[in-house]
């Protein structure tokens, strides 16, 4: 089966999931980062704006929360708005740096991006 979006949109849709996952597996291994065997980060987030970061936060949400609590994703944009919103605002430069170099969050990240879940009452992922 064939997917409508085209290359750019799914990678971007990638990176923005597996940025979330990995935000996740590392929180349940603290000090740990989740091996991400054959994933390169896509290099347009090293020049890509914070609003482009937001969205890329708010797509990722949508598809790992769609999955977790099993509806459509449409019914999850305003939680998972809420949910990038406050990550990105909480990240301060080197943690945007990390994630823009890593395409994923590193672990005091990653702890603003578990606050930002339960804050937007979010499940976590486990």
């Amino acid at each position: 089966m064939r997917s409508s979006l085209p290359r750019t949109g799914r990678l971007v849709l990638a990176a923005g999931l597996v940025s979330l996952l990995a935000a996740c597996n590392t929180a349940s291994r603290p000090g740990q980062y989740a091996a991400l065997e054959g994933y390169t980060p896509d290099p347009t987030l090293k020049t890509a704006s914070k609003s482009n970061l937001t969205g890329r936060v708010r797509n990722a949400c949508a598809i790992v929360q769609s999955r977790l609590q099993k509806v459509e994703q449409s019914t999850l944009t305003a939680p998972c708005g809420c949910y990038a919103d406050r990550t990105l605002a909480a990240l301060d430069k080197d943690e945007v740096a990390s994630y823009r170099a890593t395409g994923y969050f590193n672990d005091t990240a990653t702890a603003k991006a578990l606050t930002a879940l339960d804050s937007c009452k979010l499940p976590r992922p486990v």
